[in-house]
């Protein structure tokens, strides 16, 4: 057995690190509390106290945070907005359900900023997948309840239950608290869902592009920019409405973030038209495969060489690109079949790519076709479907997106998503 020497500097003769393992503990449960810089190599971390103040409910805090980030008034209200005990509770409704003794689903009714208070005792750290389809803030998609004091309330107004009580406006563009009010709006329930959210989970926003940059920013605060993950853009029509004054806007966003570093998305299936693209010209015992550039976009005098082609013809990389390959790799790839130089034998060289040797699934992008995630016609028609006599609301999103969002984000037998609107 031999024994290693330590040395002084070895990571086994230092003490646990107490003060980065504070920060660490701290960004994991409050991501908004803790800002780090870097300066000369040494990373530093700050904690911002009237934050600090405001998750205890310090009624010292103070609304003028002055640090880098998104600060809008009524943010620290916001934020104890989500903090506060909910004044209601769910109840079941066997009789409104469909197979209530063997579901595995649930369905909740009820406005989503208690709910997801109400969630939190039994589903905190527990959802795997969170999607979200909040109002756009058009100026006619949400009704902002000025008064926070009675929430269920505020809910039976916002839903035409009951009238009179707390003042109900719409947002219109024509407020001074146009950005303000929808702010206000979404960030207690993006730090409830938050909450919500397992280490290994994520959350799909879809958004367009008037509130964007506001939802990107209160994410990074919330969920940590480090766990910003990608801003997707979902092709929500098909062909562009020729009406349409200036440009027409074609796409929406779906906003991406993960609870942390633990999240990993999946491949997607293949599809048939993917593996069409994949014959054996040549009757190659291994099988389909394609022809892919053997080339890279920059010149590298090691691998910039000519080489002779069956015909014997002699051939360079184009002006600036240089070969994939280095010259002493070439036999082996020519002994091993694996360039192709068309079926004359004379072109500039292809490496094959097999298909027994692709992935087996495809990594996703940040570019949804309306073939991949369907489109807002489908959507329409879907709803359609379900209520003959008119669409419940303007906005539906198709299955297909939905369905695309669970192929990412969760494994095939999953059960753990979890969506509000």
């Amino acid at each position: 057995m031999i024994i290693q020497e330590i040395q002084a500097h070895s990571p086994e003769a230092q003490s646990a690190d107490l003060i980065a393992d504070n920060i660490a503990k701290l960004k994991a449960m409050f991501p908004e509390l803790v800002t780090e810089t870097s300066q000369g190599g040494r990373t530093t971390a700050t904690l911002n106290v009237e934050v600090l103040k405001g998750l205890i409910g310090d009624a010292t805090a103070l609304d003028s945070e002055e640090k880098y980030g998104l600060n809008w008034h009524g943010k620290r209200r916001a934020r104890q907005i989500s903090l506060s005990p909910s004044t209601g509770t769910l109840r079941p409704c066997p009789d409104e359900s469909v197979d209530w003794d063997i579901t595995q689903n649930l369905m909740i009714e009820g406005d989503n900023l208690e709910v997801l208070k109400l969630l939190q005792k039994s589903y905190a750290g527990k959802a795997k997948l969170i999607y979200i389809d909040p109002p756009y803030n058009t100026g006619k998609d949400f009704v902002y309840p000025d008064n926070f004091q009675d929430n269920i309330k505020n809910y039976l107004e916002l839903t035409g239950q009951t009238e009179g009580g707390a003042k109900i406006t719409t947002n219109t563009e024509a407020s001074g608290r146009f950005h303000t009010d929808w702010l206000n709006m979404m960030y207690p329930r993006l730090k409830l869902a938050h909450a919500l959210l397992r280490q290994d989970g994520f959350i799909f926003i879809s958004i367009d592009d008037g509130e964007i940059a506001n939802l990107r920013a209160i994410c990074n605060e919330i969920f940590g920019e480090e766990n910003f993950s990608a801003c997707i853009s979902w092709q929500k029509t098909y062909s562009p409405a020729n009406d349409k004054r200036g440009i027409d806007a074609m796409h929406d966003y779906v906003l991406v973030y993960a609870r942390s570093d633990q999240a990993q998305v999946n491949l997607l299936p293949r599809t048939a038209k993917q593996d069409d693209a994949y014959v054996n010209q040549d009757d190659d015992p291994r099988g389909p495969w394609k022809a892919v550039d053997a080339t890279r976009a920059e010149h590298r005098d090691y691998a910039f060489y000519p080489i002779t082609t069956p015909s014997g013809r002699e051939v360079f990389p184009a002006q600036g690109r240089s070969w994939v390959f280095t010259k002493e790799e070439l036999p082996s790839l020519l002994a091993d079949g694996r360039l192709w130089f068309g079926k004359d034998g004379s072109s500039k060289p292809s490496k094959k790519l097999f298909l027994t040797d692709v992935k087996q699934g495809v990594v996703p992008t940040t570019w949804w076709t309306h073939e991949d995630a369907g489109h807002n016609d489908e959507s329409k028609k879907e709803l359609k479907s379900l209520f003959q006599e008119g669409l419940p609301f303007d906005t539906p999103k198709p299955t297909r997106l939905v369905r695309r969002i669970l192929q990412v984000a969760t494994s095939a037998e999953a059960d753990d998503l979890l969506t509000f609107s």
